[in-house]
């Protein structure tokens, strides 16, 4: 299948993230997993950007999951008034979504790894 220039450089941004969020300290520090609970339990959108296989395989209640490498696409999915509590397994991933989505001017929490909650 054709990629089109869009998914492309999707694809490009995302793996700049990634790449970046592998180089710097997470976002997560300091963010005690009682904070991202209540902001879930505020209403906040708990997200998880694994794979689906790896969402399959077991997630957090609550957790909707749009992998990191289509949140460019998948974005709009996500009520825009809400805040986003977003996760991963090592916190690489949930990295990139977080600089992702508050690039789109998203309040996000970024718990990291899925076992800091």
């Amino acid at each position: 299948m054709e990629r089109t220039k869009r998914q492309w450089w999707q694809g490009a941004y995302v793996a700049l993230a990634l790449g970046m969020a592998a180089c710097s300290p997470s976002k997560a520090e300091g963010v005690a997993p009682s904070e991202a609970r209540a902001a879930v339990e505020r209403g906040a959108i708990l997200l998880d950007v694994r794979s689906p296989g790896e969402f399959s395989g077991g997630h957090l209640a609550g957790a909707i999951n749009i992998p990191v490498d289509a949140l460019g696409a998948r974005s709009g999915e996500l009520a825009a008034d809400r805040e986003v509590v977003v996760y991963c397994r090592s916190g690489r991933r949930s990295a990139a979504a977080a600089t992702l989505l508050r690039e789109q001017g998203r309040q996000v929490i970024d718990v990291g790894p899925m076992e800091a909650w």
